[in-house]
């Protein structure tokens, strides 16, 4: 080969770029050749030495690993990486860490990268940390080195105040390594702990996630599943059939449609790789990088002119809606990124924009058992409110519910005690916190939902609006027992008392006539209500009272 230049004349980075343009097959040994290694310097004899290191390090387990990878619908480690981050942002740190294990064979083996790719970069510019494990290099396990490679980069972002992206893809612990794979783990869950509510940190499970590994992402904000792919369980379906002799599918035991609907362990689903990773995008765009930093603020918006919010709800209050579509209705751009969207249905939560402000949104869903609240929309709506309230991102909340769900299941299954988690999330924070009633607001669902008396900054109520302790007919039913029983059309006197209750009680007149209801709005009026709260309470200031830390029904 013939060049119209001296290879001496090669700078070290263009002799990486052009092996890294090159074939895949062409080994830095073979490139070294082309261009006759010995009539370059020492320098670039070096560089091309580190080239050929560096490449086979970043082949991970090898051809036929990566080919049984992406077999299976899965990527590489460092193309998910490379799909999440923006185009060429990525550096790539400690890819020369060696395990140290002796015992079982473990000294003659070479494990690439000891099977964890680490790292920073950047998502729409602004930066991040990030790890992801690499199952084709002994199926991702965590070994001694392996853990301290993820400590490294979760110390970093900590110190730098920038979010952490966790790619798990893992057999679990290195058994080969004993204690020290244990004690890996509960590096890592120490510093999920301490980073929380410091850093947003998000858990993307893309393969196997099982036994004490699965404890890493119940301790992050965010999990992130794909069908097909996500799998999470403590114990796998072998030791469930040997112990207990029931068999279950790796899927059915904890596939991300069960995560996502059932458990509620998942907050976004995800039909493919490439989905799941526009959803960490898109959710990254909206939360601030660290809790000292506000969330990044776009050019503002209006709300798109087909959502009517006049036309959305019902005349009739005991008829359902959507309502997204109300939050769509006043949201810049109508933009919603929802949450947990596949679990606790009967409640919404999830971020917005309101004139290019993030707000966290929590509303309850008529369209799903009326919007009551219970178990699970209850541990849902308090977790969403107290990331809100860490992150300094302020929450609007939507009401319309007739209370708490009432039966023996709730309450054996503690709706007392989950029940008080959305009451003291509410309590507790000192963002801006801003609601309004739209329909039904009955009894300690009323109290719940961000009321006056949970100190609320702004309370605006419909005309639609009723706030009483229990919904009219089953008040009648109690108050004018004895004159609808006595009655000689017992029919009609319960219309007439159902009537004279609404009047008297199930309106907003009566609240915000106690100054409970700060103002009653027009349906069309509520965004620029929203708008001016946000405005308003834009440097609120809350001193709670000294203390080490309270204690919430967990």
């Amino acid at each position: 080969m013939r060049l119209p230049w001296k290879s001496t004349d090669f700078s070290s980075k263009f002799i990486i770029d052009l092996y890294i343009c090159s074939h895949k097959k062409n080994t830095a040994t073979q490139l070294a050749n082309t261009f006759n290694i010995n009539t370059m310097h020492d320098n670039s004899k070096k560089t091309l030495e580190l080239v050929e290191k560096r490449t086979a390090l970043m082949a991970g387990g090898g051809e036929q690993a990566i080919e049984k990878q992406k077999a299976s619908g899965k990527k590489t480690a460092r193309e998910r990486i490379a799909a999440i981050l923006d185009e060429n942002s990525f550096s790539e740190y400690d890819i020369f860490i060696e395990h140290e294990a002796r015992d079982f064979g473990m000294s003659g083996k070479t494990l690439p990268a000891d099977g964890v790719v680490t790292g920073t970069g950047t998502i729409y510019g602004s930066p991040v940390a990030i790890f992801a494990q690499d199952f084709t290099v002994a199926g991702g396990s965590l070994g001694l080195m392996h853990a301290r490679k993820i400590t490294k980069i979760m110390d970093h972002s900590l110190q730098m105040r920038i979010p952490l992206i966790g790619i798990n893809d893992s057999g679990g612990a290195r058994i080969q390594e004993g204690v020290n794979s244990l004690a890996g783990y509960g590096e890592i869950f120490y510093r999920n702990t301490i980073s929380s509510g410091v850093i947003p940190q998000l858990s993307v499970i893309l393969g196997p996630c099982a036994g004490g590994a699965v404890y890493s992402p119940a301790l992050t904000d965010f999990v992130f599943t794909v069908d097909n792919i996500s799998k999470m369980f403590i114990t796998g379906p072998e030791v469930i059939k040997t112990v207990l002799g029931e068999e279950i599918t790796m899927e059915q035991l904890g596939g991300a449609r069960i995560h996502a609907e059932t458990t509620g362990n998942a907050h976004f689903f995800a039909q493919s790789e490439d989905e799941c990773f526009r959803q960490i995008r898109k959710l990254l765009s909206f939360i601030p990088r660290s809790n000292a930093e506000a969330a990044p603020t776009p050019p503002p918006a209006d709300p798109d002119y087909r959502y009517n919010i006049n036309a959305i709800v019902p005349t009739d209050p005991t008829q359902p809606y959507d309502v997204k579509n109300i939050i769509r209705s006043i949201t810049d751009n109508s933009d919603f990124l929802e949450i947990m969207e596949h679990y606790a249905r009967n409640i919404v939560i999830g971020f917005a924009r309101m004139n290019a402000r993030t707000v966290g949104f929590v509303a309850n869903q008529p369209i799903e058992m009326a919007g009551v609240l219970d178990v699970n929309s209850s541990d849902k709506a308090a977790r969403f409110i107290r990331y809100c309230d860490a992150f300094n991102i302020p929450i609007i909340t939507l009401v319309d519910l007739p209370g708490y769900l009432p039966g023996i299941d709730q309450e054996h299954a503690g709706v007392i005690r989950h029940g008080a988690k959305i009451l003291y999330a509410y309590s507790e924070a000192t963002v801006p916190k801003l609601t309004v009633i739209l329909r039904k607001a009955y009894g300690g669902g009323y109290i719940a939902m961000s009321s006056r008396h949970l100190q609320a900054d702004f309370v605006y109520a419909w005309p639609t609006a009723e706030i009483a302790v229990m919904g009219p007919e089953g008040a009648a039913n109690i108050i004018f027992r004895r004159e609808i029983a006595t009655a000689p059309d017992p029919n009609q006197m319960r219309k007439t008392k159902v009537e004279e209750y609404k009047t008297k009680f199930a309106n907003p007149y009566v609240a915000a006539a106690k100054g409970y209801v700060d103002a009653i709005i027009e349906p069309a009026e509520t965004r620029r209500a929203l708008l001016h709260a946000l405005r308003a309470s834009r440097h609120k200031t809350q001193q709670m009272p000294a203390k080490k830390h309270g204690l919430p029904p967990l």
